[in-house]
């Protein structure tokens, strides 16, 4: 079928529910030029989850997580910056590769007792560490311009489980 036959082919917009096809698909270089992609000069807060398992136990701790267990934790990466000419903050597929070698690989169905620092592996001191690898792979991303910067994590052990790290309390001394 060509384009041309696609609207005859397609629903009428009188039906109930039906989606009108656009009556001509946008083509770069005829109906937008490179400079008008870059819609605006402000910052802009991009989001991208991610999953991984792991077991862990806690130390010092009277409760059920003081046996080893595991978790399928959800992480939230908010980063924010600049749009670049295209008008993009980050491509999601350059966050989600540098995500995955920072954090994910090492962490994804492993023994985080065993491949963490030394810590007791509360979600509250992951999110920590989980900040400072990604700080350091944000540095790779973008260009000098864009300003990137990691804003928030989230790091849920459970749904109603979670840890929220800001980037103003990583400045922060008590």
């Amino acid at each position: 079928m060509n384009p041309k036959e696609w609207n005859q082919a397609g629903p009428s917009r009188k039906e109930e529910g039906a989606f009108p096809f656009p009556p001509k698909l946008q083509v770069f270089g005829r109906d937008i030029q490179k400079e008008q992609l870059k819609y605006h000069q402000r910052r802009v807060a991009v989001e991208k989850t991610f999953t991984f398992d792991s077991s862990h136990h806690l130390h010092l701790y009277e409760g059920k997580c003081k046996a080893l267990h595991g978790h399928t934790y959800r992480l939230t990466v908010q980063v924010s910056g600049f749009v670049n000419d295209i008008g993009l903050v980050v491509d999601f597929k350059d966050l989600k590769a540098m995500v995955k070698e920072k954090i994910l690989v090492p962490l994804d169905h492993q023994y985080l007792n065993g491949v963490l620092p030394p810590m007791n592996t509360s979600v509250e001191n992951m999110i920590v560490w989980i900040w400072e690898r990604l700080e350091e792979g944000l540095k790779e991303l973008g260009s000098p311009e864009q300003a990137l910067r990691l804003e928030s994590l989230r790091l849920e052990e459970t749904p109603t489980s979670a840890a929220t790290l800001r980037r103003e309390w990583m400045g922060e001394d008590r």
